[in-house]
């Protein structure tokens, strides 16, 4: 994580989401219970992402740029991995593979760009 804003409004804001959307997928479990793991893993996911992108501003435009789209970028990298576990549909699982793919070079590029090291 490039900046945690961990006592921040916006990881409150970020927490709030990732609960009501976690209530969500369980209630949409129930409904479809052939796809749990899927909706399990990709809510996961998105939780994750959501509360990672709520950042404290650091009052450095290109930092907290990266500090959010490095997890949002991250969770699109989860998502597409759990529509290979789990999609049948051949060309969204191609389209998933490109996702991990072109994401991690974005990722890779935004931890260079600011002199990190890339993530591994």
């Amino acid at each position: 994580m490039l900046l945690q804003g961990r006592g921040s409004s916006s990881f409150t804001l970020g927490l709030a989401l990732t609960l009501g959307a976690t209530a969500a997928a369980y209630a949409t479990s129930l409904a479809y219970p052939a796809e749990a793991p899927f909706l399990t893993e990709n809510q996961a996911a998105m939780g994750k992402m959501m509360a990672d992108m709520a950042v404290k501003p650091s009052g450095d435009i290109d930092q907290d740029f990266a500090a959010m789209m490095i997890p949002h970028h991250q969770g699109a990298i989860e998502m597409a991995q759990a529509e290979l576990r789990y999609g049948h549909n051949e060309q969204l699982r191609r389209i998933a593979q490109e996702i991990i793919v072109e994401q991690q070079q974005e990722i890779t590029a935004m931890h260079l760009a600011l002199g990190q090291s890339p993530a591994r």
